[in-house]
């Protein structure tokens, strides 16, 4: 598979696009006012601790709260309590949960500590010693990362447990242990850097090895491990200066992020626009990994870069609800509060022999470019794919294994389970930041966001009411009605007009003015007699 980054760079918007193969399979976009907040660590004060639901509400100075569930408080609670002076007294004023030993998930991105919720009573049976209480109190202190942007309403998530990414490690302060990635599928070569890395770190950390750092020399870990060691000692000093809410540490913008996660040898180049980013990135790469450097191409080009690598005319399929399929066959993708509905249809790919077959090629593209758009869309949540009907177990069963296959390629965490009778299939997807759509989008001032306005007639229907209790209480003779110039017309529709028969009916003589800024369903009615607008008094 060829991989390759392109980076477009404007004034006010950076835009990344990873692609494979030729084509765009994941999208990351900046602007001055939506920057990566993911990483960023925080000095905060509990705000409100909530029994009920297992979590507190932290005020890092933003303007929404952030959310820490107890499940994410980790058990080296006490040792970032001591960094700011804090010893737990074990006494609170309001009711607490205990917390589990953390168990450290090590994927391509930044590893977030995951603590699982086994009862004590559970700990106890299973010979471990129950878990410890940690005690939260209103106006406590406390040190947190976001590990989600802010969605819709809700703002950040956060955890106690705080990790610093690098090049080629993560490190663990506190933790004392050496993890490594997944990815890295060589015994021996497991062997040798996590022989490396326990040669080099101190007491008192712990890292986890990243998928980049394979076929690394020691020489290049122990700088990244020395960097990440002393940003944390300037933590530990900005902690001791600081009065919370405030901010300790900022990770990298989303450009250098990119290039610091996902630029590794599997990444055949790298194409800029931008003289200045050109040069940032070949420094970075020259102190870190300076073997690809020469991967690293600046666009030279008359031809804007995603115009001439074919990511603009992709990106527009981003931004509509139906995408077609080779086949003939195509989805449709409905995001809605609670999750996102797929559909996968037939289209022009709905012969009648042989439909077994057809459907399940149908599903199979389906199902590619479903994981696919997900990806690309930074879809998470609960997502839902009505594919087309199945009677073959087996064919249900390949279906289940071609998305399993392609979310293989998806860095977010994915639950994907097998296809219902009904030929749904449920999926879950990490959600790190909103959609994509939302950089791009912003909900209709028409319809508010649900893609529909109400009728013409039901807006005429209700004017007509309208009128009616406004002749009711008042003997007023004279308005002006102001709709929008489609309203307007139907209104004078026809030999005998719907506002000739209005005016009749309720014996009252209505001037119509056409306003392209008032939405069909709306309309404003305005008393000549009084000189203002009585739109509200009678509705």
């Amino acid at each position: 598979m060829r991989k390759e980054i392109i980076i477009n760079a404007a004034a006010s918007e950076t835009r990344i696009a990873i692609t494979e193969d030729g084509r765009l399979a994941e999208l990351f976009v900046e602007t001055a006012n939506r920057e990566k907040m993911v990483g960023d660590i925080y000095l905060g004060k509990v705000a409100k601790v909530m029994p009920g639901i297992k979590a507190a509400f932290i005020d890092l100075g933003l303007k929404q709260d952030g959310f820490l569930h107890f499940s994410d408080i980790g058990r080296r609670f006490e040792e970032y309590s001591a960094m700011m002076g804090e010893e737990d007294d074990g006494e609170g004023e309001d009711v607490k949960e205990g917390v589990a030993e953390p168990a450290v998930v090590a994927t391509q991105g930044t590893s977030t500590p995951v603590q699982p919720e086994a009862p004590p009573r559970k700990a106890r049976e299973n010979g471990r010693p129950p878990r410890k209480e940690i005690q939260l109190t209103k106006g406590q202190d406390i040190i947190v990362q976001i590990t989600k942007e802010p969605v819709g309403k809700k703002g950040v998530r956060v955890t106690s447990e705080v990790s610093l990414a690098g090049r080629f490690l993560v490190l663990l302060p506190f933790d004392g242990k050496v993890g490594i990635s997944k990815k890295i599928t060589s015994f021996k070569e497991k062997r040798r850097l996590r022989k490396i890395v326990q040669s080099i770190l101190p007491e008192g950390f712990g890292v986890i090895i990243r998928t980049v750092a394979e076929g690394q020399h020691d020489a290049a870990l122990r700088k990244d491990l020395e960097h990440l060691i002393e940003t944390w000692r300037e933590i530990e000093r900005t902690v001791k200066a600081e009065n919370p809410p405030c901010l300790l540490y900022k990770d990298m913008a989303t450009t250098s992020g990119v290039i610091r996660d996902l630029f590794s040898n599997d990444v055949s180049r790298v194409v800029i626009d931008s003289k200045k980013l050109h040069r940032e990135i070949r420094a970075y790469i020259k102190y870190t990994s300076p073997q690809l450097l020469e991967k690293i191409e600046l666009h030279k080009d008359r031809e804007p870069i995603f115009d001439k690598y074919g990511v603009e005319k992709e990106i527009e399929t981003t931004l509509s609800r139906k995408v077609w399929l080779k086949s003939g066959g195509y989805i449709i993708i409905e995001p809605t509060e609670a999750m996102v509905v797929i559909d996968v249809n037939s289209g022009r790919y709905a012969a009648k022999k042989e439909q077994e077959q057809n459907s399940l090629r149908t599903d199979l593209e389906a199902a590619r470019e479903i994981c696919r758009q997900l990806r690309l869309r930074d879809i998470g949540g609960i997502i839902v794919c009505d594919f087309i009907d199945l009677e073959d177990e087996r064919n249900k069963r390949k279906v289940f294994e071609e998305l399993r296959k392609e979310f293989r390629k998806d860095r977010a965490k994915v639950t994907v389970l097998p296809m219902t009778e009904f030929g749904l299939v449920q999926i879950t997807r990490q959600r790190i930041r909103q959609s994509i759509l939302h950089s791009f989008t912003e909900a209709c001032p028409a319809c508010g966001g649900t893609g529909l306005v109400q009728s013409k007639t039901t807006t005429l229907n209700q004017l007509e009411r309208w009128i009616r209790r406004f002749k009711t209480e008042t003997k007023e003779l004279r308005l002006i009605l102001r709709v929008n110039p489609e309203l307007a017309s139907m209104l004078h529709k026809g030999p005998i007009s719907r506002l000739t028969k209005i005016m009749v009916k309720f014996f009252v003589r209505i001037k119509v003015e056409s306003d392209p800024l008032i939405p069909i369903g709306e309309f404003r009615c305005l008393s000549v007699k009084q000189g203002k607008d009585i739109t509200e008094k009678f509705k």
